[in-house]
């Protein structure tokens, strides 16, 4: 604790000693509000502003600030989230697409397999097993991959580094939901093929 004009003259050589800035801390952070409002009374009276005149000092409240870096931590959140969505959208279809042409490539040995006794329960649960694995694989590469690079980019610039087991858990659960969302309309479609009809494809 050091006079403020002590300060002002032998630390940051100030010729003028006027107090520019101050920092006030409140009791609680409820109290904010309401000591940023006794603050700028006291300031008026002391300043001798009258009713309706203009303040000639600026009272900030970190609150608004604090709320302000939350909104936009909010909105990157909201925008990171959409374009994950985007990704598992783009990723989901293209899985769907080779489900489709595995389909069409084992046409005939799905017909055999329903000549000899399988039913289409089975058939469907093959096809979105293949399909769940499928995205479950991918999953593993993408979990790899972004901890290596976020390790790599840590020790690069020097920043703490955090790898979540829940968000690794997460990031399964979703690839998983993808090739179950994504693959039931081929495992259907190989379930619903007529075995006549799929042993004469050729």
């Amino acid at each position: 604790m050091m006079p403020y004009t002590t300060v002002q003259k032998k630390m940051q050589g100030q010729a003028i000693l006027s107090m520019n800035r101050a920092s006030v801390s409140a009791i609680d952070a409820e109290s904010t509000s309401l000591a940023q409002t006794q603050i700028s009374d006291l300031l008026r009276q002391r300043h001798k502003i009258r009713d309706g005149g203009t303040d000639d000092f600026r009272v900030n409240n970190l609150t608004k600030v604090a709320e302000a870096a939350q909104q936009t931590t909010m909105i990157m959140t909201l925008l990171l989230g959409s374009i994950a969505a985007v990704s598992l959208v783009v990723g989901g279809i293209g899985i769907m697409n080779i489900m489709l042409v595995s389909v069409t490539e084992r046409t005939r040995e799905i017909g055999i397999r329903m000549a000899i006794g399988s039913r289409g329960s089975y058939i469907r649960m093959q096809f979105l097993a293949e399909s769940v694995m499928l995205c479950m694989f991918g999953g593993v590469i993408g979990v790899v991959f972004g901890a290596i690079l976020s390790l790599a980019v840590g020790r690069l610039l020097g920043w703490p580094t955090l790898i979540s087991a829940q968000a690794a858990v997460l990031a399964f659960s979703f690839a998983a939901g993808t090739g179950i969302f994504f693959g039931y309309y081929p495992a259907r479609k190989a379930a619903s093929l007529d075995p006549i009809e799929a042993l004469r494809y050729e």
